[in-house]
């Protein structure tokens, strides 16, 4: 077997300028709609990904209208999420009995099962903000049977918010600034560190918030 070839592969596909330089806006819709449902796809970036897809589109390396790069985005998130959800509804009980591996871990269900607990519907919205939750946001909504009226509510709100306002803002950004494209490197090390914040800030608020008595909770 060509291992040198694999993690050629999975380095390409982590690499958000390589992704858009060559594999242009089919690539990242197809890699947006993996990574809003299918839980061995929680590793394919995001919010670089789609920040990036605007800035690129602002500078012309990505030969496509914000209009139809934010409306592609979208409608992928929305599809990938709806994917997730049937699985959790139809197999979510499986992925109890599977066993950790380089692409499942049990502990991003867990995670994202509390995130939901908490959050509820509006999880689905905030968990687009919030790697791995993101992916398996809308399984732990199948597995639990959320009413898909509901789900569906909040799963266009959420691919909303996620697939307009990056690639949006890096659009802008791009336009008023362009020599920010010379720094690309640093904008996806900014999102890793502001994604990984909020998310172990949210992890731990959780934490307290579980392992909190029940006697010392306020009444609202």
């Amino acid at each position: 077997m060509d291992f040198s070839g694999i993690a050629e592969f999975f380095k390409f596909l982590l690499d958000s300028e390589d992704i858009i330089n060559y594999g242009g806006l089919a690539l990242i819709v197809l890699i947006v709609y993996m990574e809003n449902g299918m839980f061995f796809a929680f590793f394919l970036p995001g919010d670089y990904l789609l920040f990036l897809a605007g800035l690129f589109a602002s500078t012309g390396q990505l030969h496509f209208s914000i209009t139809l790069i934010s409306s592609s985005i979208v409608a992928a998130a929305i599809l990938g999420s709806y994917t997730g959800y049937f699985f959790g509804r139809l197999l979510g009980k499986n992925l109890e009995h599977r066993k950790d591996s380089l692409f499942f871990k049990k502990e991003y269900l867990e995670r994202s099962r509390v995130f939901f607990a908490r959050y509820g519907g509006k999880a689905l919205i905030l968990a687009r903000f919030m790697p791995i939750v993101r992916t398996f946001s809308p399984i732990v909504a199948g597995t639990i049977h959320m009413n898909i009226r509901t789900f569906s509510l909040y799963n266009v709100l959420g691919a909303l918010a996620w697939g307009v306002s990056l690639p949006v803002a890096g659009y802008y950004l791009g336009q008023r600034f362009p020599q920010i494209i010379d720094y690309v490197e640093y904008i996806i090390l900014f999102f890793i560190g502001i994604t990984s914040i909020a998310l172990i800030r949210t992890l731990i608020g959780m934490k307290k918030k579980r392992n909190k008595p029940p006697g010392n909770e306020t009444s609202q």
